[in-house]
Order: structure tokens, then C-alpha cells, then sequence
């Protein structure tokens, strides 16, 4: 279940946690922030830092869906805590996955921060992980249209475990720590210098 409990800003760092919190709804808690406005094309990226644990999902993405008025759209980057050497990519189009692809990353996600970005115009994708490009759609692949909303959750389940792997009761709170999100509108300028809107100006 969702909880502003599981949300913290100190020092300048987002915190998303999952916690051992039962409620008249579920045992668990975990926390998520979105965007108020939706976003079209750009480069949207992010910097965090995970921690360990099966059946847990730290994820960056873009979603807009049936209860916005709108088909189901979203782009993904999504570090299943069960392997934090990988990180998850993928699209929907109108509820259908696509473009899906499981890509290591440079260190362990719970070693470190990493950034975490994509490229989205009417041409197509493209993912980055530190500033290195790990996959792109491929030609003629359908591709989201709708304006999307920017998510950071920390999330668990013990509803998927060929994907998640099976939920394992964490001994502690885990946390999911953001240094920062950032979107760069198509044909705006770099905004910082580690933004991958540098690269290819």
C-alpha cells in the first residue's frame, strides 16, 4: 500500500522506503512520488541508489492510463532488487509490452548511485545507464504517443515471482534513494553537465 510514511526528503536526497507496516489493507508499505503535469518528448533521467531484497521493485518510468483518460503508455527502467547487477527495460503501447530487454549495469544498483536515462522523440527510444547507451528501439517498433507523468517508486509483491522472484519479508526497512530527477524538453538545452542532453548537443 502506498503511505507519505514511506517518503522523506533530508539533505537534499528523496527516500522512497518498504516497510513491515500492516493497516487494514495490507501488511506492507512503500512509497512512490509523480508528477502533477504530464511530459511529451525529451530526455528524462534519474540518479538513485538501491537496496537488496526479493519480490522488490525500484523503478523510474513514465505512465499515463485508463484512469487519466488515456491508453495505457509507459516507459521503463525498473531494478528488480532481487539481481541489482541488471535493470529492466520496456515500454507499453496501449497496454502491450514492447521493446523489453534485461541489461547489466556498471555496479550493482545497491553499491552505488547510477543514472539512469532515455531519450524519447517521434523517432523512437533510447536508454542510457551512467551516460552509455544500453539499447534503442528498433525501427518500426510502435512507440508511446500519449503524454506521460514521471514516477520513482519503491514497491513489493508477492504477485509476480517469475519476474520479481518470490517475496522475501525484509528484516529491516529498505530504502530506495533518489539524488535527483531530471526532464529536458525536445530541442532545449543541456540544463547540468552529467545530463546525457550534453552528449548530444
Amino acid at each position: 500500500m502506498w503511505s507519505g510514511d514511506n517518503l522523506v526528503v533530508e539533505g537534499g536526497m528523496l527516500t522512497l522506503s518498504f516497510a513491515r507496516q500492516a493497516n487494514e489493507q495490507r501488511d506492507y508499505t512503500c512509497g512512490e512520488i509523480q508528477s502533477r503535469h504530464v511530459y511529451g518528448y525529451g530526455t528524462y533521467e534519474a540518479r538513485y541508489r538501491t537496496s537488496t531484497g526479493s519480490g522488490l521493485n525500484a523503478a523510474f518510468f513514465t505512465y499515463i492510463g485508463p484512469h487519466h483518460g488515456k491508453p495505457h503508455d509507459e516507459i521503463d527502467f525498473e531494478v528488480l532488487t532481487r539481481d541489482t547487477t541488471a535493470v529492466s527495460l520496456n515500454t507499453y503501447v496501449s497496454g502491450a509490452p514492447e521493446n523489453g530487454k534485461r541489461v547489466p549495469l556498471p555496479q550493482p544498483a545497491d553499491d552505488g548511485f547510477i543514472t539512469y536515462s532515455f531519450v524519447w522523440d517521434e523517432g523512437g527510444i533510447r536508454w542510457f545507464v551512467d551516460g552509455e547507451l544500453v539499447h534503442e528501439t528498433a525501427p518500426g517498433t510502435a512507440l508511446p504517443v500519449n503524454d506521460q507523468k514521471i514516477y520513482a517508486s519503491f514497491w513489493g509483491s508477492d504477485s509476480f515471482p517469475n519476474w520479481m522472484g518470490p517475496f522475501v519479508e525484509p528484516e529491516t526497512v529498505l530504502d530506495m534513494d533518489v539524488d535527483w530527477i531530471a526532464f529536458t524538453a525536445l530541442g532545449d538545452a543541456c540544463q547540468f553537465p552529467t545530463s546525457v542532453v550534453c552528449q548530444n548537443e
